[in-house]
């Protein structure tokens, strides 16, 4: 299967609430976007309107895959009070007045729909069932894989360096290691950077590296002052560091305990960029309902979790990190791990399937069609493959987990689906080690042919790729 082949296939329209005040200081407009993050638009309109940073606000962010429609709040009428402001593939439409800036408190929901693209006849006739199996149990509350974008450096989880205090390691980890996949003006940049680390007086000869002004500004002052110039990445960007980590252990930690309450028989398993996760596709009835009841703990230092069988294991997952909750401490600079409680499942609102009908980019296969709601924070992409695991790369029946001393072979391009007892980890984050995971079949002279040859070199350079990505370099 494929999804977001094109941006309209992956639709998100954000669902909101705010005070409306005609004398507000804030013009809250309805941005629509396509191909680019929600932190990338925010650059494109303070760049070309001359709206500073600060007087720009959201509910949340959004991947730069696919179309998304989500609120902006400019401070003060900078954008001089106008009903439609377009730019390139941005659209901004005045949807109303508020005093206060947003947050994500203004979101209600997200809404999506969602083109799933290069099915077989079979796969596609058994989303329907499929879908109600999903009503029925719902779907774990993972993070998936657009969480760990870092992980994408092979670099493993930015914020070790900060709990180590090497703040240099770190910025060099965001400012100045590309991924492999990446050919936007930003990896230049991180290229340059990685390439003339130390030498702050030169400038990267490329428009995104304005945004990373402040940090250099700060080394041009105190060439080793490493902590000082992290201090002046954006908050978020910081922030999205420590919510890799602590997201890796959530999932895990959630892993750990559906293993131990649900039936081996019941679980099915998806690969994603760190690691694997288990989805139970029946519950009996008692167990649903206290497993939809339930929520599962974000760690921080002083996190306190009153259910033994939760607290064993959410521990220790992060203690197959080798670390315990006293460690979450980033010494001398503010950034901080937080304790939320994240509900354990998700139930989307409104599933619906459409018919299959003729997919016109992928010759003699078929495309369907998903809308659903979800709550904030929830993965929409979860929940397409989730309910099209049978059609994800690699699927196979459960089968006994080979001996612990096998390799298992991790960091295939594709998300894999599996029946699985208890996936493990990935090794790019030196925890234990899963079972093995079954490639998928070889394929054809005849798929071969079909693939192309241009298709099958960039499939091949996204496997050494991805394999990068999953064995750090040590050290």
């Amino acid at each position: 299967m494929k999804i977001k082949q094109r941006p309209e296939d992956f639709v998100v329209r954000e669902g909101f609430r705010f005070e409306e005040d005609p004398e507000g200081d804030v013009w809250v407009y309805r941005m629509d976007k396509q191909k680019v993050s929600t932190l990338q638009a925010l650059e494109r309109i303070g760049k070309e309107f001359g709206v500073r940073r600060r007087d720009l606000s959201i509910c949340g962010l959004k991947d730069k895959q696919g179309r998304t429609e989500q609120l902006v709040g400019v401070q003060g009428g900078a954008l001089a009070e106008r009903e439609v402001v377009q730019t390139g593939d941005l659209r901004l439409k005045l949807v109303g007045r508020s005093r206060e800036p947003l947050s994500s408190a203004n979101i209600t929901s997200n809404r999506f729909e969602v083109t799933v693209r290069d099915l077989s006849r079979e796969d596609a006739e058994r989303v329907p069932e499929s879908v109600r199996e999903v009503e029925r149990v719902g779907v774990v509350n993972y993070f998936d894989s657009q969480r760990f974008g870092y992980l994408k450096h092979g670099q493993g989880f930015v914020v070790r360096h900060l709990l180590r205090g090497d703040f240099e390691s770190a910025l060099k980890a965001l400012i100045a290691t590309p991924s492999e996949l990446d050919k936007s003006d930003d990896a230049k940049v991180k290229t340059f950077w990685r390439e003339h680390w130390g030498e702050w007086q030169l400038r990267a000869p490329h428009d995104a590296g304005k945004r990373y002004a402040p940090i250099l500004r700060r080394l041009r002052e105190d060439p080793r002052d490493f902590k000082g110039a992290f201090l002046h990445l954006d908050r978020r960007l910081r922030m999205m560091a420590v919510f890799e980590l602590q997201s890796f252990v959530w999932n895990e930690g959630v892993r750990r305990y559906l293993a131990s309450r649900v039936p081996a028989a019941e679980l099915i398993g998806l690969r994603y960029q760190a690691g694997a996760l288990l989805f139970p596709r029946a519950l009996p009835g008692t167990l649903r309902d206290e497993l939809w009841g339930k929520t599962f703990p974000l760690l921080a230092p002083d996190s306190e979790v009153a259910d033994a069988k939760v607290r064993e294991a959410a521990l220790g997952a992060l203690h197959a990190q080798g670390l315990g909750l006293g460690d979450l401490h980033i010494e001398g600079a503010p950034v901080f791990f937080k304790h939320e409680e994240r509900p354990l499942f998700v139930r989307p609102g409104k599933l619906r399937v459409h018919d299959p009908r003729p997919d016109e980019l992928n010759r003699g296969r078929l495309k369907i069609n998903l809308s659903f709601t979800l709550p904030p924070g929830a993965y929409a992409t979860l929940v397409v493959r989730r309910v099209l695991w049978f059609a994800v790369e690699g699927a196979r029946p459960y089968a006994a987990a080979p001996a612990a001393a096998s390799k298992p072979r991790w960091g295939r391009p594709r998300e894999e689906a599996v029946r699985t007892h208890d996936g493990g980890p990935s090794p790019a984050t030196n925890a234990e080690p899963a079972p093995r995971v079954p490639g998928p079949a070889p394929k054809t002279r005849g798929d071969r042919k079909a693939t192309g040859f241009l298709a099958r070199q960039r499939e091949r350079k996204a496997l050494r790729a991805a394999r990068r990505a999953v064995s750090p370099k040590k050290g």
